[in-house]
């Protein structure tokens, strides 16, 4: 959801940011599984499709290529923090940069109901503003 999301509100920035391609990868995730129907259901009520997404864990790889890692739980940041050697600074919580006060936590809604589904796409939506400002600020050649 996180990936699909966030390659929908980077559309909307200017160079370099529009180019950026998000990629999502789990800590626990089996690689090559689709999107789970209730994913699919809930994303494409608000327009992306994310029909082709094939799940994949993280790897070193990803890390070692990525500019910034944004965590679900502050439980998977630890776990990136002490299973890899990141090799980027920015290792955030996807919902860090909301104003004091915000839960900064996006409970995986694995396994539960649609409900649980949209609750989660929404937690997220609501972080975009904030990560798309942050990355507008820190990433090389946006905004400066």
């Amino acid at each position: 959801m996180a990936e699909g999301l966030l390659m929908h509100a980077l559309r909307a920035e200017a160079e370099p940011l529009r180019s950026l391609k998000p990629v999502s990868a789990g800590i626990a995730a089996y690689g090559g599984d689709a999107a789970s129907p209730n994913t699919l259901r809930v994303l494409e009520s608000v327009g992306i499709d994310l029909r082709n997404h094939v799940s994949q864990r993280l790897s070193q790889e990803l890390i070692d290529q990525s500019f910034a890692i944004f965590c679900m739980t502050s439980t998977h940041r630890m776990l990136v923090e002490t299973q890899f050697n990141p090799t980027t600074p920015h290792i955030y919580l996807m919902r860090e940069f909301l104003p004091p006060g915000a839960d900064k936590e996006i409970s995986d809604p694995y396994g539960f109901n649609r409900e649980a589904y949209e609750a989660c796409r929404d937690a997220m939506v609501e972080a975009l503003p904030s990560l798309l400002t942050f990355l507008r600020r820190e990433y090389p050649g946006a905004g400066k």
